[in-house]
């Protein structure tokens, strides 16, 4: 692990621990993903989950729709083939063995997010021992319904035969009657999992039962496909607030969150210092941008990180087993934690505790929903868009130099799903356009859309299929043909691979791209300066038609430079400030390509080299940039560069008069 340069120039900054979420109360917060049967499913098998729930809740007295509410708000009906949550959670109730082992950490070469972790690798400690209520104990369950506890961890039917015990025991316990009303189950669904606080417990509960008003439909990682009917006369209740929050928390009342600061200090006498800046934001600058990330490492150890002034900084931490936020650095000031300060200076990061190669083990639904509701809120409160070019992972911020693209990060990479959470987000990923539209939007059905990637357990081994945001690349529309290359991910020239942690040859869930060629089942998008193909078949479609702005070089202009941060111009900086030096990105647009904007600004610098009592003053440039989808990540590039074009329904691509692919 590298030891975090303290900032004086543009600093890189470094992603504090890998992920945690927070989510927004809202109606729309509770859409579930609509998702299909795959056609080659048989119909019987495909009904055996939906018909144990049938008969687990006809067994116990348990109103089936609350027991599927449950189960969908423990693992979204998944099974994940039997293998345990972080907390030792199983099976579609996400029962919880409290005698099984916590889940063992990827291969060694993983960092922490917070690129320099330096000592936090060696206190690493178990991110479960704050433990669960027994609400939801597997073994509890298994003597209950009379079974081995080794058939609920691998056996759904027995897995959700053993929620519903649990259910119908708490609500007995609780002086209930196993009524048939919904209505009358809220006490008992609250403590389902284990919450140990009542703002928690309640969100929890009334989740549960917006869903049961709402229905929901989906094809579970297993192939199962279920449908919980809507009951519109089922009504949540209010939510308390935590009367226990510290008065320094910004977070959406419904949420459990708690402060922990993270130390504004000098560290020497040469004026070092850390771990982030202050600011006055908006004031100062204007916040565009919130960064998804996961930390790589436990929550306890992420905790430590960022209470070190050595290390990096981030606003908010998100616990993986029942999404409980932790603030760090209060919003108006500037985190160090996406290794661009540009990026740092207009955006808020975001911590999710897990692994990027165990996404089944550490992202969880309670998380997503915690992060959604925390990221709704805050986008409300700072005017923040909700789409993929201003709520984006720590694996779509750009490099701010050339030289830096390889430490870039790539988190929450590939297993995140974009497309639940921004439903979950309410502002759902969606065709905006006709399909032979001259843009699209990546859009794969995550559920069934499960590339080959390796290096989940040890480099170059297939890791399990799993369900993917990730769409791949490659040179020709052909899935025999070489993939696209990134040079700068891979500056020698090497090959891109199929690596879990590989982003040169991948497109992502919701990002939006120009199209530059068709043929058959092959759509082809500007990407990087070069023409990348991906399938994307009629019947099941991996992108969706899209509307909107895009940019493309002015005639005459044979390429124009793209830059990884919008720089002043040279005029703009005052005597005291030094001026930053251009860094263009190893990619080039050429006449005739395009890509998608969604954003125009101008430039701007904050000089973060000195340690004081007020914010650094903002340089204002006047020099405007665009900022584009330039492949995996964003890019910027200058608004006198280019002209903008409008998208327009075509029977394809538009014409290519003066493009060439970069030989790059």
């Amino acid at each position: 692990m590298r030891k975090p340069v303290v900032p004086r120039t543009p600093r890189p900054s470094v992603c504090g621990c890998r992920r945690i979420v927070c989510a927004t109360a809202s109606a729309a917060l509770l859409l579930p993903l609509l998702l299909g049967p795959p056609a080659f499913v048989d119909v019987a098998a495909d009904q055996r989950l939906q018909k144990a729930f049938t008969a687990a809740a006809d067994e116990y007295h348990v109103p089936q729709s609350v027991l599927m509410g449950v189960s969908y708000l423990q693992s979204r009906w998944d099974s994940h083939s039997g293998a345990p949550s972080v907390v030792g959670g199983y099976g579609p109730m996400h029962l919880v063995d409290t005698h099984q082992a916590p889940a063992t950490p990827p291969r060694g070469d993983a960092q922490p997010d917070a690129v320099a972790a330096g000592p936090s690798s060696s206190r690493e400690t178990n991110p479960s021992d704050s433990g669960f209520a027994d609400t939801a104990d597997l073994r509890r369950a298994a003597r209950l319904i009379g079974a081995p506890v080794g058939q609920l961890r691998t056996d759904a039917a027995a897995n959700v035969r053993g929620g519903a015990a649990l259910l119908a025991a708490t609500q007995r316990r609780l002086g209930k009657p196993l009524s048939a009303d919904p209505a009358d189950w809220w006490e008992a669904v609250a403590q389902f999992p284990g919450t140990d606080d009542a703002a928690s417990a309640a969100t929890y509960a009334n989740d549960v039962f917006a869903l049961i008003r709402r229905g929901a439909h989906r094809t579970t990682d297993a192939g199962q496909h279920l449908t919980l009917p809507a009951s519109p006369g089922v009504r949540p209740r209010p939510s308390p607030k935590d009367a226990a929050r510290s008065k320094d928390v910004e977070c959406p009342a419904e949420l459990s969150c708690s402060w922990l600061s993270a130390p504004y200090e000098a560290i020497d006498d040469g004026g070092d210092y850390g771990n982030h800046d202050l600011a006055d934001r908006p004031r100062d600058q204007k916040i565009e941008y919130i960064v998804i990330h996961d930390t790589e490492a436990s929550l306890a150890s992420m905790l430590l990180t960022v209470q070190d002034p050595t290390e990096a900084s981030w606003h908010y931490s998100i616990r993986s087993k029942d999404g409980h936020i932790t603030q760090h650095v209060r919003t108006k000031d500037m985190a160090w934690h996406s290794g661009n300060q540009f990026v740092n200076a207009r955006s808020i990061g975001i911590e999710h505790e897990g692994f990027l190669r165990q996404p089944h083990t550490w992202y969880s639904e309670q998380m997503y929903r915690a992060s959604a509701r925390l990221v709704r809120y805050l986008a409300k409160k700072y005017d923040i868009p909700l789409d993929r070019q201003h709520i984006f992972g720590h694996d779509n911020v750009p490099s701010p130099t050339a030289g830096s693209i390889p430490d870039m990060h790539d988190d929450p990479g590939p297993f995140w799903d974009w497309r639940h959470y921004f439903d979950l987000l309410g502002a759902p990923l969606r065709a905006t356009g006709g399909a032979n539209n001259d843009m699209v939007t990546v859009l794969p059905d995550f559920a069934t859309h499960k590339p080959p990637f390796t290096g989940c357990t040890k480099s170059g081994v297939l890791c399990a299929p799993h369900g993917s945001s990730a769409v791949r690349l490659y040179t020709e529309p052909d899935e025999r043909a070489a993939l696209i290359q990134d040079p700068g991910r891979h500056p020698e020239g090497e090959d891109s691979t199929e690596d879990v942690n590989d982003l040169g040859s991948r497109a992502s869930a919701g990002q939006t791209f120009a199209v530059a060629d068709r043929s058959g089942d092959w759509t082809a998008i500007w990407y990087q300066g070069n023409k990348a193909w991906f399938k994307n078949p009629k019947k099941h479609p991996t992108a969706v038609g899209a509307s909107g702005q895009m940019v493309t070089p002015k005639a005459g202009l044979r390429e124009i430079p793209v830059f990884g941060r919008a720089l002043p111009e040279e005029d703009a900086y005052p005597d005291d400030v030094p001026e930053q030096t251009e860094s263009p990105l190893p990619y080039s647009l050429l006449a005739g390509q395009r890509y998608v904007t969604q954003a125009r600004l101008a430039g701007s610098y904050i000089d973060r080299s000195s340690f004081g009592d007020t914010p650094n003053p903002v340089v204002r440039g006047q020099e405007q940039y665009y900022e584009i989808q330039l492949g995996h990540r964003l890019g910027y590039v200058r608004a006198s560069d280019v002209d903008v074009v409008h998208s327009s329904a075509t029977a394809g691509p538009p014409p290519e008069h003066a493009a060439r692919p970069s030989t790059r």
